[in-house]
């Protein structure tokens, strides 16, 4: 039996601490090494005790959250799960550019359904830290292109766990091509995803919002799956537009990357292209099929670079992907992809 995973727990409410305790105890694969009421201690700790994962309030008195991920992650890079509330957005999104390996949500109210909710969120994302890659974070690139009037190249990309940092790094790529549309589909809460899109605008050099029932897709214009909708592509008269369903019963994730690589793929035919990167399960595998049916291009973030190569892994496994890229070759790529593809004629 495989030895079981060790995390240590850093919060300033002892309820807190109990709590993320007994969850994670829950399991009979994780054991709770110790807990740290503030940053200060937690950092002390980690370097004592060395745990396989760290799970982190961060709002601490003395050391901070984010100072603590900045002083770790030079010390002793760890997989490091930000315990949040959807009060504090912009900070996550500032933790998983520090090195944060995921985030989760804390329930608004702690009802049994609520937390066994968090139960499970909880113990997926820390044993998916047994598989963590550890990776440089690059700063963004500065805004400053001219759009064109050209028919958007338009590209799909779903990504989970690691992927809100690696969608970041894959635009920094794509920075040189502004005729290029990016639909995403990242799984996220849903009070997050416009967050994180707003996150991605300021820094950025696309625009980057949460997708609208009935957005036309233009040029230099990156588009979130709204949390809990789906991100469709639709071809109404000619004139590229998104649709955002509600998820049925049977979905078992929305946003679905399957889903919108198979719209990509149905409007799109040999022009689709859609790409996987980091994240745990096996969505998108259906997905990037579709797209090779109907004669396009599938690619895929390498296990070198992918936070959890389970999403990438499960698309390669299909034989549909025809390109497998490290995380920071990604965005260039596809910019040479698009370049080759103007010069051609072929939109």
């Amino acid at each position: 039996m495989a030895r079981p995973l060790t995390v240590l727990v850093i919060d300033d409410s002892a309820t807190n601490r109990r709590t993320l305790t007994t969850l994670l105890e829950s399991s009979g694969e994780v054991m709770v090494l110790d807990w740290a009421q503030d940053g200060d201690e937690g950092l002390k700790k980690v370097l004592d005790l060395k745990p396989d994962v760290v799970t982190l309030d961060l709002e601490m008195p003395r050391l901070g959250g984010h100072t603590f991920l900045r002083l770790l992650m030079r010390a002793a890079p760890t997989p490091v799960i930000v315990i949040s509330s959807y009060a504090h957005k912009s900070d996550v999104f500032k933790a998983l550019e520090l090195g944060a390996f995921d985030f989760i949500a804390k329930p608004p109210q702690g009802t049994p359904a609520a937390l066994e909710n968090l139960r499970r969120e909880l113990l997926d994302k820390v044993l998916a830290a047994r598989h963590v890659k550890s990776g440089g974070r690059q700063a963004p690139t500065p805004r400053g292109f001219v759009l064109s009037g050209e028919v958007p190249h338009v590209i799909a990309v779903g990504a989970s766990t690691g992927g809100p940092p690696a969608v970041q790094r894959l635009l920094e790529g794509l920075a040189a091509e502004p005729s290029v549309s990016v639909l995403v589909g990242q799984h996220m809460p849903s009070q997050f995803t416009r967050a994180f899109a707003e996150r991605l605008d300021r820094i950025g050099p696309f625009t980057v919002t949460e997708a609208c029932e009935g957005d036309v897709v233009t040029p230099g214009h990156v588009y979130i799956a709204p949390g809990g909708r789906h991100l469709l592509l639709s071809d109404r008269t000619g004139r590229l537009e998104l649709r955002t369903p509600s998820p049925v019963p049977a979905d078992k994730y929305a946003p679905s990357v399957d889903r919108l690589f198979e719209s990509a793929a149905e409007v799109l035919g040999p022009r689709a292209v859609a790409v996987v990167l980091t994240g745990m399960g096996a969505d998108g595998a259906v997905g990037v099929r579709a797209v090779q049916r109907e004669g396009g291009e599938a690619w895929a973030e390498s296990e070198d670079t992918a936070v959890v190569y389970g999403m990438p892994k499960e698309a390669v496994a299909t034989g549909a992907v025809t390109r497998v890229l490290p995380l920071d070759d990604i965005g260039s790529e596809l910019a040479a992809l698009v370049r080759r593809r103007r010069q051609s004629g072929g939109q």
